[in-house]
């Protein structure tokens, strides 16, 4: 069961089950997690207890909780991950996100299927194959422009399948399950969650005689995606999933991110009645979100709205934090600089930074601050040694990525979320009778039996019960409004008129949870639709018989091994990117065209990159305006593979 075509959903990352509950709290619809293994995150695995503590969390708001399960298979982890799921299933888990169609051919339980985003959706045509075969939602590839996203969602069924895309967090530059650098290099798939992030190195670019045309930049880094200007945009092209990225994220990113985009989608919900939320409740914050806070490589919103010059973070992968002042002076034991804004203040532990002379970022952590006297004027003791601190200098422009106020902040409670409810208060034939009602329609009722009493102070009698039945502050609802629908004054035992309370929130609660409905597997359609091509390459990584007979039985009639299965011998391409090294480098013969003198003496000549001894060359497709970054593997990693005993797919014996 797809999410309702009408609805919004924040669907946030979560590291544990701790940090997953906290997403909730500020505002996600939807949580998606690592389970015990094949969660394509080396070190964000959770046990499946852990996973039931934030499932019976979230669907207290009736939101949802995703279980990644999207790594490629080997056929000995077939099984295993089969009693996963069942196992996931039983915990309440929502849905699944995958990547090895080999599950589909599994005993599994009824559980809803999601892709994910290795399964590298591009194309209406895959999209709506995917959606044909079951998958329920759809993680568009975070390249795709505004248009692009459009011809998806028109090709497919927004009542049988729902649009997701990412709208915020670090870009892998190549198109997601299309990066096999980090296992031709290191033996460490990024396929099977181990990414060695190639990517994030400097290297060295040479032109085809051997000239340098950047010297140590990291050509390969992107800048981190936001989409907070595009929401309306986005919802308008199809999206109605919208994905934090950050399974490796701390507490205080996952919180602020999220209350970044609740807030962003409510003023969305607020414009637009023929929209929803995904879940219930409202939240409140303790702080003002802001994603310059957290570590980022400033920010792009990539290619939603076409090519753009500015993507990548080459200078550096780091965090380079906001520039906040001047250094006016430098000593041997601290520094001093003028604030941008004479309001800033500095606090002790507080991370700063700046740009050497090689355009190295410099941190410099401040043991402690003090205001010099001179308004915005700020003196500084590193902890570091001031010697260690290269070219740092009078007019050095300081930045700041840390700041520890904020960071204390973020490590308290900073948010609240509440479902508003009306309540009344009736007599009964026995008694009284108290009625919740919450902003959903579900409703809880209980009742008292007590004889009446009149109170000794009958103008005060409906203030004191009104009183009494506003105290939810240990539930997660919240008062609306109260009614106290009495013909007589009454007293009533605090003690009873809190037991009552106590009862009737827990009958309304257990009304939400009964007419909360759980998702299912969606049926794939029959006779079984073909997939678009007939020939699946590495590219398809393909690396189980239970895959393999998956996209058999849809008509594929070649069928290569995927990469991890070590058949490619020659050079193939290891990374395919919309970004393009020569556009940003103001190589492309695109941008050449019309100037005059220069129009025609620009080619799309393959380029190399060095990164000490390794090197890759850049080959360029100008007709899709996409880049492949060409490669081999490594013997050693071929050799280091043999020595362990693995059963996965291979169309020829191992040599």
């Amino acid at each position: 069961m797809p999410l309702p075509a009408h609805h919004l959903e924040l669907l946030s990352p979560a590291r544990d089950a701790d940090i997953g509950i906290e997403a909730v709290n500020h505002g996600a619809d939807a949580v998606y997690i690592g389970g015990p293994s094949f969660g394509a995150r080396a070190s964000a695995d959770n046990p499946v207890s852990e996973i039931e503590r934030l499932v019976h969390h979230a669907h207290r708001f009736h939101a949802r909780v995703f279980v990644t399960l999207n790594t490629i298979l080997r056929d000995d982890e077939l099984e295993p991950a089969r009693r996963l799921v069942h196992q996931l299933w039983n915990a309440g888990v929502d849905a699944l996100i995958i990547q090895d169609m080999g599950l589909l051919e599994l005993d599994l339980p009824p559980i809803e299927l999601h892709a994910s985003t290795q399964c590298d959706i591009r194309t209406p045509e895959k999209a709506r194959f995917l959606q044909d075969v079951g998958l329920s939602q759809l993680v568009l590839a975070r390249e795709l422009t505004l248009q692009q996203i459009a011809a998806v969602r028109a090709a497919t069924d927004p009542a049988r399948s729902a649009i997701e895309f990412f709208i915020h967090g670090a870009l892998c530059v190549a198109y997601s399950g299309q990066c096999y650098i980090s296992e031709a290099h290191t033996g460490r798939s990024a396929n099977r969650g181990d990414c060695s992030q190639a990517c994030r190195l400097p290297y060295q670019v040479l032109d085809a005689k051997g000239r340098f045309v950047a010297h140590d930049k990291h050509v390969l880094s992107m800048k981190d995606n936001n989409q907070s200007a595009n929401l309306g945009a986005l919802i308008d092209a199809g999206v109605r999933s919208f994905k934090i990225e950050g399974r490796y994220k701390d507490m205080g990113y996952v919180k602020n991110i999220t209350a970044h985009y609740r807030r962003l989608l409510d003023e969305v919900l607020e414009a637009r009645p023929d929209l929803a939320r995904a879940s219930d409740g409202r939240c409140r914050y303790s702080f003002t979100p802001d994603p310059n806070q957290n570590f980022n490589r400033a920010f792009t919103d990539y290619f939603v709205n076409g090519r753009q010059d500015d993507i990548g973070a080459f200078d550096t992968p780091k965090n380079a934090g906001q520039p906040i002042g001047w250094v006016t002076c430098a000593t041997a034991d601290f520094f001093e600089f003028e604030a941008d804004d004479p309001a800033l203040t500095l606090h002790n532990g507080d991370g700063l930074c700046y740009f050497d002379q090689q355009q190295e970022l410099v941190g410099a952590q401040i043991n402690r601050a003090e205001p010099t006297g001179t308004p915005g004027h700020w003196r500084a003791w590193p902890k570091d040694p001031m010697s260690s601190l290269r070219d740092l200098r009078r007019g050095t422009r300081i930045h700041r990525n840390r700041d520890m106020a904020w960071v204390r902040a973020l490590e308290k409670k900073s948010a609240e979320r509440r479902i508003g409810v009306w309540m009344r208060l009736s007599e009964s034939p026995s008694g009284l009778a108290l009625q919740l009602t919450d902003e959903a329609g579900h409703e809880g009722r209980a009742t008292l039996d007590i004889a009446h009493q009149s109170p000794r102070e009958g103008a005060r009698a409906a203030e004191v019960l009104h009183e009494q039945l506003a105290r939810l502050g240990d539930t997660i609802f919240e008062p609306l409004d109260i009614t106290i629908d009495l013909p007589r004054a009454w007293f009533v035992p605090a003690s009873q008129l809190n037991r009552l309370r106590r009862e009737a929130v827990a009958a309304l609660e257990a009304a939400r949870d009964a007419t909360r409905e759980r998702g299912q597997r969606a049926p794939a359609v029959e006779p079984p639709v073909p997939y678009p091509e007939d020939t699946l390459s590495y590219l398809a990584n393909v690396y189980n018989h239970k895959a393999r007979d998956f996209y058999a039985r849809h008509g594929v009639k070649l069928i290569a091994a995927a990469f991890e299965s070590h058949e490619e011998d020659g050079e193939v391409s290891l990374m395919i990117t919309k970004h393009c090294v020569r556009y940003s480098l103001s190589l492309c013969p695109k941008q050449a065209k019309g100037v005059t003198g220069v129009q025609g003496t620009v080619r799309a000549e393959p380029l190399t990159l060095q990164q000490g001894t390794e090197r890759l060359t850049l080959r360029f497709d100008c007709k899709p305006c996409e880049m492949h970054v060409v490669g081999r593997l490594k013997r050693s990693v071929r050799a280091a593979a043999r020595e362990v005993p693995m059963q996965f797919y291979r169309t020829r014996p191992a040599r």
